[in-house]
């Protein structure tokens, strides 16, 4: 599988310091966006903790007879499902041991949406309100689910969107790592097609700039250029938290030499 990617991340027009963090490791085709929270530097700790764990436990389980499973392995899902749900809970675990060790940490915390790529298969991993969109065929699908008030109380039709944007906690975030012991996260898989785009985002991107405009950004430019699109769509928006953009596509692969008859 070969991909070309590209990430970035911007404090923003109203935040006085990042939270969020990015991992781009094309070489393990392994991607990760996390949304930091807490205050006081508090959610960048979270953040970061979360992006090096994930990519130190793909690292370690590169070959399937050195993997552990210190959660259970779920005979359900894919090999490449458990190493992400797993890793997710190890990095969950990491989180809730930093508060412990450190006091001023207390109420930290941070969402994450992660994929990782085989040959022909993009698994996603995801907790919060961080995002996955995939661009396909001139369509563009959000593969997450916002794990807040509102889009819960959305799916369950309780209450019309309208009813819940009026709430005062609609944005409240329902899951997240940090904020117990055991982390529910949500396992997804998409067929990776020649043409495919990826993109990552926290939500003081997807918050800002509409589907339409995701969409039209990402059929009409390059990674790079289409995060720096992007991201400067938002801050020209007015930014008020902290963006945060990571886009991968799909290469086909270069077409042979003909040998010289």
């Amino acid at each position: 599988m070969s991909v070309s990617a590209f990430g970035l991340t911007d404090v923003g027009r109203k935040r006085r310091h990042n939270e969020d963090a990015y991992l781009l490791d094309a070489e393990r085709g392994l991607f990760v966006v996390a949304d930091g929270m807490g205050g006081h530097a508090a959610g960048e700790v979270a953040s970061r903790i979360t992006v090096e764990s994930i990519q130190e436990y793909i690292a370690a389980t590169e070959e399937e007879h050195e993997s552990s499973w210190p959660f259970g392995f779920n005979s359900r899902v894919s090999l490449e499902g458990n190493r992400l749900t797993t890793a997710i809970e190890k990095a969950n675990e990491k989180v809730m041991r930093a508060v412990q060790n450190r006091p001023e940490l207390k109420g930290m915390g941070t969402t994450v949406v992660a994929a990782l790529f085989d040959v022909d298969r993009a698994t996603l991993v995801h907790v919060g309100d961080s995002r996955a969109y995939l661009f396909q065929d001139g369509r563009l699908e959000q593969i997450s689910r916002d794990h807040t008030c509102f889009a819960e109380e959305v799916r369950r039709r309780l209450v019309t969107e309208e009813a819940v944007a009026l709430l005062p906690i609609h944005h409240l975030i329902t899951r997240s790592l940090g904020a117990r012991d055991e982390v529910d996260v949500d396992l997804f898989w998409r067929p990776w097609q020649p043409g495919s785009t990826l993109l990552l985002a926290t939500d003081g991107l997807h918050g800002i700039v509409d589907e339409l405009g995701i969409a039209t950004i990402l059929a009409s430019r390059q990674p790079a250029d289409a995060v720096r699109a992007l991201i400067d769509t938002a801050n020209e928006a007015g930014a008020p938290d902290n963006v945060t953009a990571l886009v991968v596509r799909s290469v086909p692969p270069a077409p042979r030499a003909r040998r010289a008859t």
